[in-house]
């Protein structure tokens, strides 16, 4: 997800696998201290969900709401990932996460 192009990315086909998002254009976007967010999934009757996080091309560990990271997604609905993505250093981030349900 280019995070030049929008804030919000909206995926309206139905899910078909779990999948790896990666943010790019991040730090050439960013000045330190500033912070970027939110994906959206549409999901058919068969859920799935973000299970790898990237920023950069490089893989991130984001600190989730509640302290764990979503193990599904919710069939027949929308789920809302949230990500502020904040720069603390040159290439360096803090990514702040969590996942909405909605059906």
């Amino acid at each position: 997800i280019d995070v030049t192009n929008s804030g919000v990315t909206y995926m309206t086909a139905n899910q078909t696998a779990n999948r790896t998002v990666n943010f790019s254009n991040v730090n050439s976007s960013l000045a330190i201290g500033q912070s970027v967010t939110t994906f959206l999934l549409l999901q058919g009757s068969t859920a799935y969900y973000l299970n790898a996080y990237q920023v950069d091309g490089s893989t991130v560990t984001p600190k989730w709401s509640g302290g764990s990271a979503p193990t599904a997604g919710n069939a027949s609905g929308i789920d809302s990932y949230s990500f502020t993505i904040i720069k603390t250093a040159d290439a360096t981030f803090t990514v702040l996460a969590s996942q909405t349900q909605f059906a």
